[in-house]
């Protein structure tokens, strides 16, 4: 018998798991083929079966997973409207750096403890995904030194905690049929680690607006040249607005690549838009983060991460049934209002089509 401190799995959807040792960053996109839609809606809703089967192997390992949902499939794979704020990614051009928006349907976040867990449950979801689905993305992250990013900062200490959490995370009454989910925002940045390291401590601590050694917040800048935790916060009437950020480095030494991969869950989309609107413009415009001198995005993207059980009921029928008795059924006189497909909780913006 095993000591586990944990009687169950971490539920799917919970964007608040604990701080995990490793984590895959997949993104997918839907193919364009007959039945590829079917197979990944019964696939994602079954998401929390699979995270069972492998889950309770080592519950103390805190293996979780995160479905997130693009809009440009939302409509056909939810088959109602969309979340009030979703869209496609857009790209962010300043006039040194860009963040580009990339190719990208489901998000999945796996998280664990253990790198094995996370392997295990990532080839057992995309063998029932089949050829439903293409990778774009594949990005293994680990948890390094004292929670630090591999340019040498602690990273995530700005996140909400307490009640805090989920009132900057969740969706609640403004958007009420999908209350309790994230919108989420991937990048992928790659740094030049040589340059960086070039730099003096006093140098990057600018960058960045904290001490290195212990993580102390440093004094914003009044005017000009603002620092990236100065321009990465988001006040808005006196308020300021939290988003909840799991980030990881990734790399291979041997390969030469050393990078960071943002994800940032929130209540509201447009906080996380508008911190990348001062990172890669500036505030004032012109005056971008230098953190973007040394941090290149790859990638880019938007999900919305729906409520556990919203995910666990989209492969339930939705089609009205039918009288009981087929003889009983009215002809109607006149053709009957088209459906709008919606879930009849109010109008609600509606998702792209694909193209």
């Amino acid at each position: 018998m095993t000591s586990s401190a944990r009687r169950v799995p971490i539920e799917p959807q919970a964007v608040d798991a604990p701080l995990s040792g490793t984590a895959v960053f997949l993104v997918l996109t839907v193919r364009d083929a007959v039945g590829a839609i079917d197979t990944v809606r019964s696939t994602l809703a079954g998401v929390a079966d699979v995270l069972k089967n492998v889950a309770f192997r080592d519950l103390d390992a805190a293996l979780s997973c995160t479905v997130g949902i693009g809009a440009r499939v939302w409509g056909e794979l939810t088959r109602g409207p969309a979340p009030r704020e979703l869209h496609v990614f857009p790209a962010v051009v300043g006039d040194r750096h860009t963040a580009p928006s990339t190719p990208g349907d489901v998000l999945l976040h796996i998280r664990a403890a253990r790198r094995d867990l996370c392997f295990e449950f990532e080839r057992q979801l995309l063998d029932l995904l089949g050829d439903a689905v293409e990778v774009v993305d594949e990005t293994v992250g680990f948890r390094y030194f004292d929670v630090r990013d591999l340019l040498g900062f602690v990273d995530g200490t700005a996140n909400p905690v307490g009640q805090d959490l989920p009132d900057a995370t969740l969706v609640g009454d403004e958007d009420p049929a999908f209350a309790g989910g994230s919108y989420v925002v991937v990048q992928k940045y790659t740094h030049p680690l040589d340059r960086w390291r070039a730099l003096t401590t006093e140098q990057q601590e600018a960058i960045i607006g904290r001490a290195k050694a212990d993580n102390v917040e440093l004094d914003d800048a009044e005017t000009g040249q603002k620092s990236h935790k100065t321009l990465s916060t988001i006040v808005v009437d006196g308020a300021e607005h939290d988003i909840l950020r799991d980030n990881m480095p990734f790399g291979s030494p041997a390969g030469g690549e050393f990078g960071t991969y943002f994800i940032g869950y929130a209540r509201r989309l447009w906080v996380i838009e508008r911190m990348l609107q001062r990172m890669f413009i500036g505030d004032p415009p012109g005056l971008h983060d230098r953190l973007l001198d040394f941090s290149t995005a790859r990638t880019g993207s938007v999900f919305f991460a729906p409520s556990a059980a919203f995910l666990e009921a989209m492969d339930d029928d939705p089609a009205p049934s039918g009288p009981a008795d087929p003889a009983s059924a009215v002809i109607p006189a006149s053709p009957p209002e088209p459906a709008d497909g919606s879930l009849g909780l109010g109008s609600l913006q509606t998702a792209p089509e694909r193209t």
